[in-house]
């Protein structure tokens, strides 16, 4: 386990405590972070594309430039609670997520000139970006730190509830504030509700563990933990790039309303998916589980490509959610188990790199292909990958 094993437990830990117990502050920390981005999903390539009159290959830049902001701080960040503690990099989360909200209000006076205002949209995306990568990678290391070493799937699958019930809900509050204030509100709520939850740090770990307390070497275990799981959660997040990038612009497109509904629904059909099959990955396998979810992603971004309604379109959008939920979880536990005890969170840093990177990449790409081919085409290539990634975990299911 992390080294905050050897710590004393957080104010209000108990042995044997239920595991939604051990998890409440930290799922609340991660909902109020991702709120935020909710917020933004449906609205940002609407206001990038329409407002500011920008091709889809920026708005997947402006879209993508979050996520390689948290590859960019992720493996910091894992060092970061191997060392000192979750509580350091949740405070830093917080802040960046604040200053983010900030950056966002500043790019409102130029709007008379797009390109400047695109360039502070990335500067707050990445902002963003980096305040998620430090609150998850916080949270997962103080949940699986406090939580029993046979709840590890069930902890990465319940973080994950809590990220995207707050995509869920942010989705179409974002839409309504935008369309009854403007961008600006998604600019405070994204400035306030970080700062919010600073409270809820008094709960977390201090430190990692003793002074001089020591620790296995990391390096090329923590990479064999690491990379088969961590190139199937790539390509499979081509899907979740694509849902996240272009569902909302594919209902505009079409006249479909209302435009925050596909990705609501790949939230919701995601979160249910979590609450049911959470023990899943313990029982038979996270490669197993997370093999299936995949071929379930397929079918849902097939649908998507080819829906010629909204209601079709929304059944591929829960689709792929319901098929996407379990792959982190599942394979986060194959690598939470081959990982160097003393480098979990460092490991899992890693792991979830490959997420950002697949999605920072996936966004301007899928962009340059809606440009040429369409929505449809994002979505079905989209798929196309997905598939191979479920030929991935297949193999590492039976290594």
């Amino acid at each position: 386990m992390f080294r905050i094993l050897t710590a004393s437990p957080p104010p209000g830990a108990m042995a044997g405590a239920p595991l939604r117990r051990i998890l409440m502050a930290p799922m609340a920390l991660v909902f109020m972070v991702f709120a935020m981005t909710g917020l933004g999903m449906p609205v940002l390539p609407v206001h990038v594309h329409q407002t500011l009159g920008m091709s889809s290959f920026v708005v997947g830049t402006v879209v993508g430039s979050q996520f390689a902001a948290a590859l960019a701080s992720r493996l910091w960040c894992g060092h970061l609670c191997d060392t000192r503690g979750p509580r350091v990099a949740l405070r830093a989360g917080l802040l960046a997520g604040c200053l983010s909200g900030a950056v966002y209000l500043l790019s409102l006076p130029f709007h008379a000139s797009p390109g400047v205002a695109v360039g502070v949209l990335l500067l707050g995306r990445a902002l963003l970006g980096a305040a998620e990568s430090f609150v998850i990678t916080g949270a997962l290391a103080w949940g699986i730190a406090a939580a029993p070493a046979s709840q590890t799937g069930r902890v990465i699958a319940w973080i994950g509830i809590a990220m995207y019930t707050a995509f869920a809900i942010g989705a179409p509050i974002g839409v309504l504030l935008y369309d009854t204030i403007g961008f600006s509100a998604i600019g405070l709520a994204t400035l306030v509700v970080p700062a919010m939850a600073l409270p809820l740090l008094r709960q977390a770990p201090q430190r990692a563990g003793p002074p001089g307390a020591a620790r296995p070497s990391g390096g090329m275990p923590v990479l064999r933990a690491v990379w088969k799981p961590g190139l199937g959660l790539a390509l499979s997040s081509l899907g979740f790039a694509a849902v996240t990038t272009f569902v909302a612009l594919l209902f505009a497109s079409r006249g479909w309303t209302p435009g925050w509904a596909g990705f609501t629904a790949f939230s919701a059909a995601f979160v249910a998916a979590r609450l049911v099959g959470s023990q899943l990955p313990d029982r038979f396998g996270g490669a197993r589980v997370a093999a299936c979810g995949m071929l379930v992603e397929t079918a849902g971004l097939a649908l998507l490509a080819l829906a010629p309604s909204a209601t079709v379109a929304l059944l591929g959008s829960a689709l792929t959610g319901l098929g996407y939920s379990l792959v982190f979880p599942g394979l986060g536990l194959e690598v939470v188990r081959g990982a160097p005890s003393g480098h979990r969170a460092l490991a899992l840093g890693s792991y979830t790199a490959c997420l950002d990177l697949a999605l920072a990449l996936a966004g301007p790409a899928l962009g340059l292909l809606a440009d040429q081919a369409g929505f449809a085409a994002a979505f079905g290539a989209s798929g196309a990958v997905v598939l191979l990634a479920a030929a991935v975990a297949l193999r590492l299911a039976h290594d």
